[in-house]
């Protein structure tokens, strides 16, 4: 009896074509996924996104949130929140004595100049620019300051003046500084004893300066209160006369005589004429 396996090859066949059309709308969609994905950028909060493609930097910026941007292109974060350098160094002083100083710049990122950050200095810009210029500024602000002046009255000057080195610096370069603290400052154990002890003599005298100013203020008061009471007796004296005496001790002894109480009183001089006694 003939048997017919043509068709059964045939219909076994027939389902090649839909495997591989599933397949590659699979494979399509599997694409368009990774795409979709690649596509999206996500940018943290305190920092600013750049964007190369193949190599180039674009000019634009990310702020922080969800993104959409060309597949192809590559993220680099930079921080643009304020950020702290600590620096601790060994830096003359104008007599060329070596000064242990430790200071702190705060300073942030010019998010609008983050692509040519990227591109003339790259993510490690702080290493990079920053801190070198931070060393290369207090050196030359120390150095035009004597030791005593670092230790006690100037050190508001040299930070204002390390600051303004900064500015001009780094500003130009995408970096903004915000301020620059001198957070210790330590001289040889020899000079620090030295400049106390002369501070503190100072203060002696400064001292001694007042209460000698206070005690010359205090005589001045004395002398002055001396003068107005002698002033007001001269004033008194030459105001009373024999006759306003013996007007006063009349008033006196009219008042005394009216009154309802007992009394016996004896007063004035006799060649007055007043009454040398009054009794009731």
């Amino acid at each position: 009896m003939a048997q017919y396996d043509f068709p059964r090859g045939k219909v076994m066949g027939g389902g090649g074509p839909a495997i591989l059309r599933a397949g590659g709308l699979l494979l399509i969609l599997l694409i368009a996924v990774i795409l979709l994905f690649a596509a999206m950028a996500q940018v943290d909060a305190g920092t600013v996104a750049v964007l190369t493609l193949f190599g180039k930097v674009q000019p634009n910026i990310l702020d922080a949130g969800i993104h959409f941007v060309n597949p192809f292109s590559v993220k680099h974060e930079l921080v643009a929140r304020t950020q702290e350098i600590k620096e601790s160094a060994s830096v003359p002083s104008s007599e060329g004595l070596v000064i242990e100083l430790d200071a702190s710049l705060l300073f942030h990122l010019n998010r609008d100049q983050a692509p040519e950050v990227f591109k003339n200095l790259g993510e490690s810009y702080i290493q990079n620019i920053v801190e070198p210029t931070l060393r290369s500024a207090i050196r030359e602000a120390t150095a035009s300051h004597t030791a005593n002046a670092l230790y006690s009255s100037e050190r508001d000057k040299v930070a204002a003046e390390i600051y303004d080195t900064l500015e001009k610096q780094l500003v130009p370069r995408g970096v903004a500084p915000e301020r620059v603290l001198l957070r210790d400052i330590r001289l040889p154990a020899t000079l620090k004893a030295a400049i106390e002890a002369k501070q503190q003599a100072e203060q002696e005298s400064l001292a001694m300066t007042f209460r000698l100013q206070k005690e010359k203020q205090e005589a001045d008061r004395k002398r002055i209160e001396a003068e107005g009471i002698r002033d007001f007796q001269k004033t008194v004296t030459a105001g009373i006369s024999e006759q306003l005496l013996t007007w006063k001790g009349i008033e006196a002894t009219e008042k005394l005589a009216d009154s309802q109480n007992t009394k016996i009183v004896i007063i004035g001089n006799p060649k007055n004429g007043l009454p040398l006694v009054l009794g009731q």
